[in-house]
């Protein structure tokens, strides 16, 4: 069912230190610019790897959702997993059918990358957050 990954979400409490910890510790040197999903409730930065990429999430305004995981984890950290899938509906009805919880009930939502997402809860994936996107048919961030 799933792809490959597509990347790797860090929620953090600032974009921009992260983006000096990636760019000057790691030697990361292909960095998007950070915009904002406001319907998500976040910034996002994406920090483009030679095999998949790193997501930063840094929380906008006051509902966001990744507020209280950074009230957990003050500095950051891992927040979720994203894999491609061909078919968003069919992936969806395909863990639903084996009892997962897919979040938002069921229904996807355009994520960063332009395509549909979905998200299935941790308590069945093994502790992760894991997001779902729809292999983008083009060129994507």
């Amino acid at each position: 069912m799933i792809g490959k990954l597509n990347h790797v979400g860090v929620a953090t409490p600032s974009i921009e230190d992260s983006v000096r910890l990636y760019r000057d510790m790691l030697g990361a040197t292909s960095i998007g610019e950070k915009f904002v999903m406001e319907e998500q409730g976040v910034w996002v930065c994406f920090v483009n790897l030679p095999n998949s990429q790193i997501e930063l999430i840094e929380p906008y305004g006051e509902a966001s959702p990744i507020r209280a995981f950074l009230e957990k984890n003050p500095k950051g950290g891992q927040h979720h997993v994203c894999f491609e899938v061909v078919d968003i509906e069919a992936a969806r009805d395909d863990l639903a059918a084996k009892g997962a919880t897919v979040l938002n009930g069921g229904k996807p939502r355009i994520g960063a990358h332009g395509v549909p997402v979905i998200f299935v809860h941790p308590k069945d994936m093994g502790g992760v957050l894991v997001e779902l996107m729809e292999t983008p048919k083009g060129a994507h961030r």
